[in-house]
């Protein structure tokens, strides 16, 4: 073994540096709610973006927020990452985590992962090295300098390529997958990092018929375990994965319950589905 290797085995970042790694937050679920929103106002130049939003998620369930758009439901998720302020209320990360007073930073820490509508994969490097890169650990010069990866991390990317479908992929280069195939290597760099809560926006705009339907089973895979909150306009979508689902219009929550419920409350066919929507449930079908 040369120096430089041996160096390299003294400062295992799995051995030396778990000290400095972060571990799972403590998260606070007695009453089987992951997340709190309560009396959410935010305001732009005039424009009321929140108006006294309430939302509240069970732990390990799969939510899907529909709504025109402006209706507030990216804003809401900037709230809960801390990449926005509001101008009042209250956001819980189960009962003892107040997201409002935390940076960005911070809240993924705990446990939170967002995914944007367009894939940011590192096109360049391969879909492992993404994954690697994804993991939960200490990002610091010197561990980062002497990383090695340990078995257990191993077993834990070729996890994640199994939980979305690329083990066949591993080492093709990220820029080379299809969109889809983006869409489902940045989910599974979410997984990696190991959060508790998901939030995705809009994962089927721009697949194919397959490419929504192998999403769709994904994103039913991945709740129990942990709590996933979808953004989506593709009705179809949100009726094959959704068990609760939650309206917003104005800033508010105008309707929530399952997807039937939701298709025949009256409110949202005149806000939200159109007239289509109206006529097709007079005729018995599904829109």
């Amino acid at each position: 073994m040369s120096a430089i290797e041996s160096l390299r085995e003294t400062f295992r970042r799995d051995q030396t540096w778990p000290m400095l790694q972060s571990s799972q937050a403590n998260v606070n679920v007695d009453k089987d709610v992951i997340l709190y929103v309560e009396g959410l106002n935010l305001s732009f130049d005039g424009f009321k973006a929140l108006n006294d939003l309430n939302l509240y998620v069970n732990d390990g369930e799969l939510r899907c927020l529909i709504g025109a758009n402006g209706a507030g439901k990216t804003t809401l998720m900037d709230v809960i990452t801390g990449k926005t302020q509001c101008d009042s209320g209250s956001v819980f990360f189960g009962q003892n985590h107040n997201l409002l007073n935390k940076d960005e930073a911070a809240i993924a820490q705990l446990g939170i992962g967002r995914k944007f509508q367009k894939p940011t994969v590192f096109e360049a490097q391969t879909v492992f090295d993404n994954l690697e890169l994804s993991l939960k650990t200490d990002k610091s010069v010197l561990p980062t300098l002497f990383s090695r990866l340990s078995p257990t991390q191993i077993d834990r990317i070729d996890e994640v390529l199994k939980i979305i479908g690329l083990e066949q992929h591993r080492f093709m280069l990220a820029g080379a997958l299809s969109h889809g195939q983006k869409q489902w290597l940045e989910i599974g760099m979410l997984l990696a990092a190991d959060p508790r809560l998901l939030l995705i926006d809009e994962p089927v705009a721009g697949m194919t018929a397959q490419e929504t339907e192998r999403t769709a089973e994904l994103l039913t895979s991945l709740a129990g375990e942990r709590t996933v909150i979808v953004v989506e306009h593709d009705m179809e979508f949100v009726r094959s994965i959704a068990r609760t689902v939650t309206v917003l219009h104005q800033g508010s929550v105008l309707a929530e319950g399952t997807m039937d419920e939701i298709q025949s409350n009256k409110d949202v066919i005149e806000v939200y589905l159109g007239e289509e929507q109206a006529e097709a449930n007079g005729a018995g079908g599904d829109a």
